[in-house]
């Protein structure tokens, strides 16, 4: 993957977390939503084309290519897999240089009839993800001229995992609540460190997976906002915000959640000691509620076509959704998310759709993002501080984690 396609993933994940409501337990995607936005630059004209290649990061002629380029290095991660899918009603003039330019897209045809159509989505969002999102987040109905989906997994099991204990907490934000704690000690000091960021003190634990995806876990002050801090830990990964690491603090408490001192032992090796609540989270986007985010402003008119480069018809943005779940677990990290675009025909309202969205709230908030190691892309962010605290949460409510 290209560094400047990562870096343009990353920014849109650092925008859409800034543009999170403070305190609000999420889990997103920006790995998921991308590279359909890109496709839909490169066929998009005029004001469309412009606030879309803006939002990407890339030029408009540039960016199918680049998407092509991500779904093959996210196809090349062990325990990644994405897939692209394109559904069109028979009678939509697609142009074939378009639909060839899309990332190893499924190609289907939606027949008009709703109840039909959805159960073909639905499967394929289900079958793409493993079960763990069940729907396409889309809606349809007879006039849907075509929809647009990605679909991703994350999977990686820690290659020291954690012994867990279910604990009623007697003081603290947390009181009265039982937590599954998650514990593990080991040598590797580095995987912890505080860096200075714009949100301030950052406290970052990095969590190894066995496929080469990391966990970072991001703990800010008190007062900071979810979305500064997830911003934050992505200018700590990009370098933009240095980090000290653990073997290099000073004695104390130099940061939040940090105790750094000296014991008497009978082994010579030093020890990262780390107490993580496990999380399970879910969550349900609209992302034309952010369209100036997304670059998709003028692409939501209806009052004319944006995508002469899609079809011989005039076509506007009617929806677009993200449905995405995480689960961190003594053994493991699991993520999936389900991205949809919906069209409209240009000229008429967009069709009518409802969201729920599941939110988790937390009395002390923490940060996660899921990082590919080598290339520093940010496959999946979230917000928690909400501790799990089903028993399930030891291991895993589904099979072990296995490397895909």
């Amino acid at each position: 993957m290209r560094g400047g396609t990562v870096r343009a993933v990353n920014r849109m994940t650092a925008r859409w977390a800034a543009a999170l409501p403070p305190g609000a337990g999420t889990v997103l995607s920006a790995a998921g939503v991308w590279p359909l936005l890109a496709p839909l630059a490169d066929g998009a004209a005029g004001a469309a084309r412009a606030e879309l290649a803006d939002a990407l990061g890339l030029p408009a002629e540039e960016a199918a290519g680049a998407a092509r380029e991500l779904a093959a290095g996210l196809g090349a991660i062990p325990g990644v897999a994405s897939a692209t899918g394109l559904w069109a009603r028979a009678d939509l003039p697609l142009r074939d240089s378009w639909v060839a330019g899309l990332p190893d897209a499924a190609l289907g045809r939606l027949t008009g009839d709703p109840e039909a159509d959805r159960k073909t989505l639905d499967t394929w969002a289900a079958e793409r993800t493993g079960g763990l999102v069940p729907a396409l987040p889309v809606a349809l109905d007879e006039e849907t001229p075509f929809v647009l989906a990605s679909a991703q997994t994350v999977r990686t099991a820690w290659t020291e995992p954690f012994w867990s204990r279910t604990t009623r907490m007697a003081s603290g934000p947390w009181s009265g609540r039982r937590v599954m704690w998650l514990h593990r000690s080991t040598p590797a000091l580095d995987d912890a460190a505080l860096a200075e960021t714009e949100a301030g003190p950052l406290t970052v634990l990095r969590v190894r997976g066995d496929t080469g995806v990391d966990v970072h876990l991001l703990l800010g002050e008190p007062a900071a906002a979810s979305g500064a801090v997830l911003r934050a830990g992505i200018d700590v990964l990009e370098g933009r915000a240095p980090a000290v690491p653990g073997d290099r603090l000073p004695a104390g408490s130099p940061g939040p959640g940090l105790e750094v001192r000296t014991v008497r032992r009978t082994t010579p090796d030093p020890r990262l000691v780390a107490s993580v609540p496990a999380f399970a989270l879910s969550a349900g986007h609209d992302l034309l509620a952010h369209h100036g985010l997304f670059g998709l402003t003028t692409a939501r008119d209806t009052g004319h076509g944006h995508f002469p480069g899609v079809a011989d018809a005039p076509l506007a943005i009617g929806q677009g959704r993200q449905a995405a779940t995480a689960e961190f677990t003594a053994r493991g990290f699991e993520a999936a998310t389900a991205t949809a675009f919906g069209a409209v025909g240009a000229g008429a309202p967009p069709s009518p759709y409802t969201v729920r969205i599941v939110v988790v709230e937390l009395d002390r908030p923490f940060g996660f993002l899921a990082v590919h190691r080598a290339s520093g892309l940010v496959l999946t962010a979230g917000w928690v501080a909400l501790p799990d605290s089903r028993e399930a949460a030891a291991g895993s409510r589904r099979p072990p984690l296995t490397r895909s």
